[in-house]
C-alpha cells in the first residue's frame, strides 16, 4: 500500500462510496410508493418473501417495507434504515463495532443475504453494503417486476444530497464524535450552509458524497424522540427541478420564512411525516 492509499484510508476508514439505499417502514406501502411516483421514482423490484418494495430513479433506491416482523410499522411512513456503501462490508462492521457501536441482530430467512447492520438514531438502523456494482443485493433478494425498466432515469435531474437527523438537547457532541469516530465524517464550519433551512450543524461523509444534518430542538420547544426525519436530494438547477416536479403533482412550501429560491425547496408534507428537500448542487 503506498502513501496516497494510507492517507485515503485514514480519512475514510470505511471506505465509504454513498448511499445504496434509504429504507422507510410503513403500514401504508400503496399511500408511500405513490408519493414517491410523484418524486420520480418507479417500482422495479418486489422482494421474494416480505413486503417489501424497491423504488428508484437514477442511482438511487429506496425500499419500502410494511414487513411486520417483530414490531409492526405505523401508517406514518418513517426513514427506517439507511444502507451505506462500503469497500468491505465485513471488515466496516467489525471496525464499527470495535469502536463502540451496537450490533443489530439480523434474522435471515433462506436464500436472503445477510447485511450487516448497527443500530443509529431513534430505532432506526445503519446497514453496510458491498455489493452494489455488477452484483448487487436486488439480484438476490428481490424479483424484478415484468416490464419496467430497472433503471429509471430521474425525471428532474435528482441525486442523494443528505439526510436531516433531529437529535436530542444537548445532544450535538455525542452525535458528531459517533458519525466522526465511527465512519469519518467531518464536521462543517458554522459559515458552511446547504439549501434554505441551514439550522443545525453539517458533517460531510468522508466519500464527499452526502451530508448529515443535525438539529437539536428550538428553544423552549418539548424534546421530542431523536430520528432520521427527511432525505435531501441534489440538483444543479432548483427552480428547474422543482417545475418539473410541479408539473408531476408535487406542492411546495411558500411562506415568508421558507421558499421556493436558487437555493433550494421543500416539499408538502405527506400522510402526516414524509417530506423531502432539494438543495442546489453542483
Amino acid at each position: 500500500m503506498n502513501e496516497r492509499e494510507v492517507a485515503a484510508d485514514a480519512t475514510n476508514p470505511l471506505g465509504l462510496e454513498g448511499i445504496e439505499f434509504i429504507e422507510y417502514a410503513t403500514a401504508r406501502p400503496q399511500a408511500l410508493g405513490h408519493v414517491l411516483e410523484l418524486m420520480g421514482f418507479h417500482p422495479v423490484a418486489r422482494h421474494r418473501s416480505r413486503e417489501v418494495t424497491l423504488y428508484r430513479q437514477g442511482d438511487m433506491n429506496v425500499v419500502v417495507n410494511a414487513h411486520g416482523g417483530a414490531v409492526a410499522p405505523a401508517e406514518a411512513p418513517a426513514i427506517s434504515a439507511i444502507a451505506l456503501r462500503v469497500r468491505d462490508a465485513a471488515a466496516a462492521y467489525r471496525r464499527v463495532l470495535e469502536r463502540g457501536a451496537w450490533e443489530v441482530p439480523v434474522q435471515v430467512a433462506p436464500m436472503e443475504l445477510h447485511i450487516p447492520a448497527i443500530h443509529g438514531a431513534g430505532t432506526s438502523r445503519i446497514y453496510f453494503v458491498d455489493r452494489h456494482k455488477e452484483f448487487s443485493i436486488y439480484d438476490v433478494d428481490f424479483v424484478p417486476i415484468p416490464g419496467v425498466d430497472r433503471r429509471p432515469a430521474s425525471p428532474a435531474g435528482l441525486r442523494w444530497f443528505g439526510i436531516v437527523q433531529y437529535i436530542g438537547r444537548d445532544r450535538l457532541d455525542d452525535w458528531c464524535a459517533f458519525y466522526s469516530a465511527l465512519f469519518g465524517f467531518r464536521l462543517l464550519a458554522d459559515d458552511e450552509r446547504f439549501g434554505i433551512l441551514p439550522s443545525g450543524r453539517v458533517l460531510a461523509s468522508p466519500c464527499g458524497g452526502f451530508y448529515l444534518q443535525l438539529i437539536e430542538p428550538e428553544a423552549g420547544a418539548p424534546d421530542g424522540d431523536e430520528c432520521l426525519q427527511r432525505v435531501a436530494f441534489g440538483t444543479q438547477d432548483v427552480l428547474a427541478a422543482v417545475a418539473a416536479l410541479r408539473e408531476r403533482g408535487v406542492g411546495f412550501v411558500e411562506t415568508p420564512g421558507v421558499h421556493t429560491g436558487q437555493r433550494g425547496a421543500l416539499t408538502q408534507t405527506w400522510l402526516d411525516t414524509t417530506m423531502f428537500e432539494l438543495v442546489h448542487a453542483e
